[in-house]
Formats: C-alpha cells, structure tokens, sequence
C-alpha cells in the first residue's frame, strides 16, 4: 500500500500476523484444568521415600559439623528438590525445607500450617538420625491453577 504514488519512502507494510494465536512453548499450554489428573497427583509416599534415600545417602557416616551444617542442609534441599522434579509433577509448585542439628539427646518439635486446596496439594516428611546429628526434611508442594 503505497500513500503517495512514486514515493518509496510513505510505504506502508501490512505486519505479519501469522504467529498471532500461536503459543511459542508447547509444553505451557493453557488447558483451563484446575485439578490434576490422577496420575499426575502428588504421592506422598513416593516422596517420602525420595527423602528418606537422599538423607540416608547424606547424612548416614556423617558426624555433625556446625561448619558445614548450614551449607549441607542447602544441598540435601537442593538434591532432594532435584530428585523430585525428576519424577515429573507438572504445575506443581515445590518448597523443600531441611532442619539440621546436633544431637544431644533433647527433643525438637516442629509444627506447619499451610493455606491450601487439600485436594490437590499435600506434603511429605521423613526424620533422619544418628549419634551426632537429627535432620527433618519437608517438601510442600502446591498445585498451580
């Protein structure tokens, strides 16, 4: 379309609107579900187990260190979160926390509270000890709508 005859410079393109309507990422594609599938709920069990493997795996000839202490319970979480997210739960959100202390024969008790869709979003917990240290690993995941 041209605005002035003989005049290259007032040309005007029609943009090209082919890629309108076209997600570029196949895999986030809005499908409306607000619930999961059955098989691709969050197992609780499986998780569990995921947990107890990595802390057995960490911590089993381990003696406590405070100076390590903080950087390990990083990677226990990081290790723990990786494992999970091999699993595949798509949409799901994860949050891995990992408690690490000195064991002196005393108690620790820990308590949570979440705001959520019980349907569709649970936990998983597993306690690890030994002589010198206790370690308590959670894993919360939420569903996104």
């Amino acid at each position: 379309m041209s605005l002035a005859a003989g005049d290259d410079e007032n040309v005007i393109e029609e943009p090209d609107m082919s890629h309108f309507g076209k997600k570029e990422d196949s895999t986030q594609l809005e499908t409306f579900q607000i619930r999961p599938s059955f098989d691709a709920k969050f197992n609780s069990q499986q998780v569990k187990y995921l947990i107890h493997e990595v802390l057995q795996e960490e911590l089993e000839d381990r003696t406590y260190d405070s100076e390590e202490a903080e950087a390990l319970s990083k990677h226990i979480a990081y290790k723990i979160r990786t494992r999970i997210k091999d699993i595949g739960l798509p949409r799901y959100k994860l949050m891995v926390q990992v408690v690490l202390g000195e064991q002196h024969g005393a108690g620790v008790k820990t308590a949570s509270r979440c705001l959520w869709d019980a349907e569709c979003d649970s936990y998983a917990n597993d306690v690890f000890l030994n002589d010198t240290i206790f370690c308590m690993a959670v894993v919360f995941a939420v569903y996104f709508y």
